[in-house]
């Protein structure tokens, strides 16, 4: 008789694992981060480390999307939300939050990008991550373009490309060692300053 699998249980074994796994992708990176340093960051065996993740690459790249589908959850929520610019700076911040709740985020983040350089699938899954947020980025500039809350000359293509660099910014400034909620500061005041109608 097939063992029946506790949905929970299994949700809460594969996100433990890729958090322990993404401590060590960011401070050693994926190539020299080995199978059995993870398991032992997670505390078990390859075997039961094979059961959730296929190898060491498909656990990195799940790591990377980790939150893409709570994303697209909150662009769904944002859609009803009103007035329209609060729902963009809103989805704004959503975007950057990853960058001030761990100090290593950023070396990941850069990790990613070096493996993307030499990793096709890497590269994919990357830019499908990244078009999928720039429509969103784009979709809601838009809605707060048609309420009349944004400079008339901010075009939403490149307005949501700009958006989706300064939240790159929020990420690769974390770097240099300073203050994450500082960052986060600095980009809202950042976008509202590019976003909101000139004053007469």
């Amino acid at each position: 008789m097939a063992r029946t699998v506790d949905p929970v249980k299994h949700a809460a074994s594969r996100r433990h694992i890729m958090d322990s796994a993404a401590v060590l992708f960011a401070e050693h990176g994926l190539e020299r981060t080995t199978t059995a340093m993870i398991c032992e960051a997670a505390g078990m065996s390859p075997g039961r480390l094979y059961h959730y993740f296929t190898g060491k690459k498909s656990l990195f790249i799940a790591v990377l999307t980790a939150d893409r589908r709570e994303t697209g959850q909150v662009l769904e929520e944002l859609r009803r939300t009103e007035p329209p610019l609060e729902a963009l700076l809103a989805f704004v911040e959503h975007l950057a939050a990853p960058a001030v709740a761990h100090p290593l985020v950023s070396q990941l983040v850069l990790e990613a990008m070096m493996q993307a350089q030499r990793d096709e699938e890497v590269r994919a899954i990357l830019e499908e991550v990244d078009a999928e947020e720039r429509a969103g980025l784009e979709e809601l500039l838009t809605r707060a373009a048609e309420a009349g809350e944004v400079d008339a000359e901010v075009e939403a293509r490149d307005g949501a490309a700009w958006l989706a660099t300064l939240v790159g910014a929020a990420y690769l400034g974390g770097l240099d060692g300073g203050d994450p909620s500082a960052r986060l500061a600095q980009l809202r005041r950042t976008v509202r300053g590019y976003l909101l109608l000139p004053r007469v």
